[in-house]
């Protein structure tokens, strides 16, 4: 199918629920929409993406979080201005307590969102989604960054914005206890 084909059948406002059939018929990409409106569509993480994914996961749950308030790929409903609402699929999200089943989760019990940058993604995860998730009151966001060090960068909320708490590599922070983050 052509882009001029996808791009005639689009309707003129795209939904969450247009993005969720969207997903379900294409196996193939992931499909996020800013609270404003704007579609974005990326392939699937690759495989070294998906082992830092597992690795935090991992992390998260030895180190006493539980199994139902971590989860990776998960849509957020993400309210925006003027009544606007977004739908983002972080790669990892951890919860203050487990959730209901839905596509499009609030993001009212949201402690930590992660997002693993990939080529191409760095200006929506370093300025957009950090903007968004700080609009959404969301308490933490950490970055990482798929360099020879897997650089962690963790934002926590002040105020109205996100500020740098710590940078340091994936390494190092798996040997550290999720006490010293704040996450339980």
């Amino acid at each position: 199918m052509s882009a001029e084909t996808v791009g005639r059948s689009m309707p003129s406002v795209v939904t969450l629920d247009d993005l969720t059939a969207m997903m379900a018929a294409d196996e193939h990409h992931r499909y996020e929409m800013s609270p404003e409106g704007v579609l974005s569509i990326m392939p699937p993480p690759g495989y070294a993406h998906a082992i830092i994914a597992t690795r935090l996961m991992v992390w998260l749950a030895t180190g006493g979080l539980p199994a139902d308030r971590i989860a990776q790929a998960v849509g957020l409903r993400i309210p925006g201005p003027e009544g606007g609402v977004g739908g983002r699929i972080p790669d990892l999200v951890v919860w203050t307590k487990a959730q209901t089943d839905g596509v499009w989760l609030p993001v009212t019990d949201v402690l930590l969102v992660v997002e693993i940058m990939s080529p191409g993604s760095e200006g929506t995860d370093l300025v957009t989604k950090r903007r968004e998730y700080a609009g959404a009151g969301i308490p933490q966001y950490w970055v990482v960054d798929q360099d020879s060090a897997q650089t962690v960068t963790m934002h926590h909320l002040d105020g109205d914005q996100y500020a740098v708490r710590a940078t340091m590599p994936l390494a190092w922070l798996l040997n550290t206890a999720l006490e010293e983050h704040g996450l339980v």
